[in-house]
């Protein structure tokens, strides 16, 4: 299966050579005898199959597979009382878990925004969250993003009690990476390595695993309460590469898609509204089939599907809102009840699930209890001023006045040796040029800021950022998927290749600490030569867009 999002591989008719299979979910290709990806190029590498000999001399390909690590020291499951374990839903992929005498909470997003301005809520979280995260004895956050690792919700929580056990997965890119710039003080965060229980008290336990794709940041997690088993995939593309214990209490995911920049952001070529409409939507389809699917091979006994309740809310990404379609949670449950008998909860903030009922008894009027009549469930309002403030304070920093911020900042970046070059144009909110702003190529070739673009063979992309983000994410030395998953830039790019090196580094790979800006200050010379800028000006060559330059440092 393939190493991306595990769809099958087929043969590749338009490879003559017959040494490349194609994958039937995104189109990857995957050249065989070097078990290397030709597309998108130099992105992942596949592992090889293990050749051995049956007992009859006949040749045999394997794919060697662990143990699966929550198969050690197995515990049968107790009968649960009444009322034991109850799992309460918050908002987003935040949940409340009653296990025994602990609780614990997973991803707590419950105020502000995530990817800088691009995400927020969709569901009004139940009016004593703060209370109950700060009763709350253990904390799991699955991975960095601003959805799951949401620093607003965290700085309130900080506030009360700094020292609340929070624990995360050892991933490559640690979950908190970003902490002491944040200005949030929390004492108590434990990083656990994958695939070993971890012991809370005699009855309760967790195990965190990593994900097969992205292993260098997303996770998810089992809890273990009296043996009963509640599995949380979270984000993960392919929990644990695809292997995940059969047969739980409870499995929650997510399920609404529409969690990536494209192709809503992108524009040019094939990317008519048209063809984008048509996109997501066999893309949603997929994902639905794909998740009733794996629902019906592990056969929990409940599922709940979370982790996609959030909204394009902001004025200024109506366009993305209208567009960008999500599933519904119902019709998910609806295609899981067809093909097999889980039991499934469409969950709404506050309402609860009693598990002990459930599994005793799935019609049980008390099994799941609503929140009261009247009780506020859909966001109406925002309160976006504090985070626009935030962000809108880096457009007048007094790096940017300095044109010789361009090479410090993707010096530190430490991205090169690459055949590719962007073009990065600063904009308004409607992605129109700003008044004033940057707009300069960088070639990653030789980390070059040439006048135009060169004369060699090379890819070529345009990213258009809105500058108040694209400020804050360099000023901060943040992930680009503030830009790029909260849908605050504009894409171009020829040919039609996605770069996997390029954004993986820009999404995953930065340095762990941000540029030091204080430093450059204090080493920019006041009449410093500047970078030179392009105005939006095109020649008349087709393959070559070259642009008339200005100095406007």
């Amino acid at each position: 299966m393939c190493k991306h999002q595990g769809g099958l591989f087929i043969k590749d008719i338009e490879d003559l050579a017959g040494r490349s299979v194609r994958c039937t979910k995104h189109n990857w290709k995957l050249d065989v005898s070097t078990m290397k990806y030709i597309n998108p190029p130099e992105s992942f590498c596949q592992d090889e199959l293990v050749v051995e000999m049956d007992e009859n001399n006949r040749l045999l390909l394997l794919e060697l597979n662990p143990p699966n690590p929550w198969d050690l020291q197995p515990r049968s499951p107790e009968e649960l009382a009444f009322g034991e374990v109850q799992i309460t839903y918050l908002t987003h992929a935040c949940m409340d878990l009653k296990l025994g005498d602990k609780r614990m909470v997973f991803d707590p997003w419950l105020i502000g925004p995530a990817f800088a301005r691009g995400w927020w809520l969709l569901h009004e979280p139940p009016s004593d969250w703060l209370e109950r995260l700060c009763q709350a004895d253990l904390i799991y956050i699955s991975h960095l993003h601003s959805d799951h690792l949401s620093y607003p919700t965290l700085k309130k929580l900080a506030g009360r009690r700094p020292d609340i056990p929070i624990y995360v997965g050892n991933t490559e890119r640690p979950v908190f990476w970003n902490l002491n710039q944040s200005g949030v003080q929390l004492t108590n965060i434990n990083i656990v390595p994958f695939g070993i229980w971890q012991q809370v008290d005699k009855n309760l336990r967790f195990m965190i695993l990593m994900d097969g794709v992205h292993p260098e940041m997303d996770t998810c997690i089992i809890v273990e309460y009296k043996g009963h088993k509640i599995l949380n995939t979270v984000d993960c593309t392919r929990p644990n590469g695809g292997r995940l214990p059969m047969k739980v209490a409870l499995m929650m995911s997510d399920f609404a898609g529409g969690a990536s920049g494209f192709p809503m952001t992108f524009s040019g070529g094939k990317f008519t509204e048209e063809w984008k409409a048509q996109f997501i939507k066999t893309e949603r389809k997929k994902l639905l089939n794909y998740k009733a699917q794996l629902v019906k091979n592990l056969q929990p006994r409940i599922y709940c599907p979370f982790a996609g309740y959030f909204v394009e809310s902001h004025p200024s990404d109506k366009y993305i809102k209208e567009t960008n379609t999500k599933n519904d949670p119902n019709e998910l449950n609806n295609l899981i009840k067809k093909n097999s008998d889980v039991i499934t909860w469409t969950p709404r903030p506050g309402a609860t699930l009693d598990l002990a009922r459930m599994l005793k008894d799935p019609t049980d009027s008390k099994g799941i209890v609503e929140p009261p009549e009247g009780t506020k469930i859909y966001k109406d309002s925002w309160d976006f001023e504090p985070y626009l403030e935030i962000l809108n304070a880096a457009v007048g920093d007094e790096i940017f006045l300095h044109s010789s911020w361009i090479k410090e900042y993707f010096t530190w970046a430490g991205f090169k040796d690459y055949n590719l070059v962007v073009r990065m144009i600063e904009t308004d909110e409607d992605f129109n040029p700003f008044p004033g702003g940057y707009d300069y190529l960088v070639d990653f070739l030789d980390l070059s800021f040439p006048k135009e673009r060169p004369q060699r063979e090379h890819p070529y992309e345009e990213i258009h950022s809105r500058v108040d983000v694209i400020r804050h994410v360099v000023k901060n030395g943040l992930l680009w998927d503030e830009l790029y998953i909260g849908f605050q830039t504009r894409l171009q790019r020829d040919p039609d290749i996605y770069h996997h090196l390029f954004w993986n580094h820009f999404q995953i790979k930065l340095p762990l600490t941000p540029p030091n800006w204080k430093s450059f200050l204090m080493c920019c010379e006041q009449n410093e030569p500047g970078i030179l800028q392009f105005s939006t000006e095109r020649t008349n060559e087709p393959n070559r867009n070259k642009f008339s330059v200005e100095n406007k440092a």
